[in-house]
């Protein structure tokens, strides 16, 4: 104990080096296993023994094992690459990614699992296949080029909101869903529907769909609810035409008022519009209050999500609420157990007052 203490003054008044295991024990003068246990495995060694030598390596600069190099060896590194479909900035501030990602990590958190976020929109996934465990997809990248990449890597893969075919997969019954919170708004065959869906074509501006894109429907979360829209109103004697469809690029207040104020001032007017999100109808009923169009008296909206904000918004949104919580909670969940199978979360109608 007196050697351990004179060698860790004399070594601390040298200059720093890059230490090694074998290197920081041959200086405190003990077996790499000694110092390897003191980090790892503390059960080996007497609680005064492990301090004496934390505190030597600490003093020298050193801090254990280089945990890379472990992870390379045995194959696990204890991270899981959560793949989010657009450029993190936009994520991050979407309430439903926010949800779902929050409950990714608090089930990988419990097992002492990292997780790296990564944009759907990068060219590859070549930088990091080699040091994570594997991915958790949510939603279908805006770089579709990824998605044959995520077929072919030997890594677990769970997917959420889409489907690769080989591996684990999360999913919402968007088309049912949709159909579900539709049937609400419509109410006789003289309604004027309008569509503001979300990422119906590759164009990053809000527009009208005249020519809709030949697409696999399950392949897409947007062509799912479209298709439920579009079985409702069907159902009720109702068709809507192209120019009464807009894409929205993005699910935030800016694209998605540019939409609301075409729709709302185009003839004849909309008495019922269907948004394939929360954010969407929500920039919707602040257009139409802004316009004094009277909700739902005079228009119908409904949206699909279910986020906190609108419940709170006053008239309250009729909504579909996925629970993206729960969502990424079963994703995590599947990963850790190398699950195979596909699942479903239940959807909930919340009827509010805007229709």
């Amino acid at each position: 104990m007196l050697w351990i203490r004179f060698n860790v003054f004399s070594c601390y008044m040298t200059n720093k080096k890059n230490w090694t295991l074998k290197s920081i024990a041959q200086e405190l003068g003990v077996s790499n296993a000694t110092v390897s246990n003191a980090f790892n495995r503390p059960d080996q060694l007497s609680e005064k023994k492990r301090i004496e030598i934390l505190e030597a390596c600490s003093r020298l600069g050193y801090f254990g094992p280089n945990k890379a190099a472990q992870s390379l060896r045995k194959g696990k590194f204890n991270i899981v690459a959560l793949v989010l479909p657009d450029s993190l900035e936009y994520m991050v501030t979407d309430p439903v990614a926010s949800s779902f990602m929050k409950g990714v990590s608090s089930i990988l958190e419990k097992q002492g699992i990292n997780i790296l976020l990564f944009s759907g929109s990068s060219e590859n996934i070549n930088n990091i296949v080699d040091f994570v465990d594997g991915f958790i997809c949510y939603g279908q990248p805006r770089n579709y080029g990824l998605i044959e990449q995520f077929k072919n890597t030997s890594k677990k893969v769970v997917t959420v909101d889409f489907d690769i075919e080989r591996n684990a997969s999360v999913n919402v019954r968007n088309e049912q869903a949709a159909y579900d919170v539709a049937k609400l708004a419509l109410r006789t065959k003289q309604d004027e529907v309008a569509i503001l869906g979300l990422r119906l074509i590759e164009a990053n501006v809000t527009c009208r769909v005249y020519d809709q894109p030949d697409i696999d429907v399950s392949s897409s979360i947007s062509h799912q609810r479209l298709s439920g829209y579009q079985k409702a109103m069907t159902e009720a004697g109702l068709t809507v035409n192209h120019d009464r469809v807009w894409n929205i690029p993005e699910s935030n207040a800016h694209f998605a008022s540019i939409a609301a104020r075409e729709a709302l001032s185009s003839q004849p007017r909309p008495n019922v519009l269907l948004c394939m999100s929360d954010l969407i109808a929500l920039s919707v009923m602040r257009e139409a209050k802004d316009m004094g169009i009277s909700i739902p008296d005079e228009l119908r909206v409904v949206g699909f999500d279910g986020i906190e904000e609108a419940t709170r918004f006053i008239p309250s949104l009729t909504t579909v609420h996925q629970n993206s919580e729960q969502k990424g909670k079963l994703a995590a969940e599947m990963f850790m157990s190398d699950s195979k199978h596909g699942a479903f979360i239940e959807h909930e109608l919340l009827v509010g007052e805007s229709c």
